[in-house]
């Protein structure tokens, strides 16, 4: 199973899934489920390469009339949901979805950190291991990245209720530090970052997924009705990222080893 702290599930609320499924589809390569799977909620696994890679929600009436909005969310595996929801509210963080059980898939509850970021902590139903994070795996999420108010706190947060701590930093100038972190399951290499948000970003776990070609994966973005917001881009190490907001206004990344063109 994977260790506590480590990122286990990614979810995309959206009011239209099967908008969600074309567009996503296109842009990262994935097969999401046609149709919704048995039961209450209108939920579609995200199939990739090497597993699936995430699930899509879609919102009901009764969501967006609490305040639901379509967003990417990211969960923790933890060893005890409970004691982790407790530990969190003691740190100064709220809980928006008490904890409950889902029948052979686990215990869960959504939370937010003391800064208001959102996230989910969830325990298994059984001690499988998770491969929605991964690191090189083309279509899965390949860098976890939050921008928060006051990172040096965030920082803390997570590393004490989490155990996901820094590795290491890149100097960003006026922005701060660019602070890697890394977790259980990686063995000290960095899954992500915390980095200070910059004046006027929206605060949040961000995710960036795996493309083949960052070129090819812009032009899908923008076929499909998306928009480009920032990049294309080379980053340390060569890699390439974009910054996109899908149609439905839902941000999120997308990096690739390469640039054609």
């Amino acid at each position: 199973m994977n260790a506590h702290g480590s990122f286990i599930w990614y979810e995309l609320l959206t009011g239209d899934a099967g908008r969600a499924k074309a567009f996503y589809d296109s842009v990262c390569g994935w097969n999401i489920d046609a149709e919704p799977a048995p039961g209450g909620m209108d939920y579609r696994m995200i199939n990739a390469e090497g597993g699936q890679a995430g699930g899509v929600m879609q919102l009901n009436a009764d969501m967006v009339a609490g305040g639901a909005k379509p967003t990417w969310l990211g969960y923790l595996g933890v060893d005890d949901v409970d004691a982790s929801v407790a530990a969190v509210v003691a740190e100064g963080g709220q809980v928006h979805l008490p904890a409950f059980d889902i029948p052979g898939v686990g215990r869960l509850a959504m939370v937010t950190d003391p800064q208001g970021v959102p996230f989910y902590v969830m325990r298994g139903a059984v001690d499988a291991t998770s491969t929605a994070y991964q690191r090189m795996g083309f279509g899965h999420v390949s860098w976890n990245e939050l921008l928060a108010p006051d990172d040096a706190a965030a920082l803390a947060f997570y590393a004490k209720l989490f155990n996901i701590e820094k590795v290491g930093g890149m100097p960003m100038g006026e922005m701060g530090e660019y602070s890697f972190i890394a977790n259980g399951d990686s063995k000290g290499e960095a899954v992500g970052a915390v980095m200070k948000a910059p004046p006027g970003a929206p605060t949040g776990w961000g995710f960036y997924f795996r493309v083949p070609d960052i070129t090819a994966a812009q032009a899908k973005v923008e076929a499909g009705g998306g928009t480009v917001v920032q990049g294309p881009m080379e980053v340390p190490g060569g890699e390439w990222v974009i910054n996109i907001v899908d149609p439905e206004g839902v941000t999120c990344g997308l990096v690739s080893p390469g640039k054609s063109g």
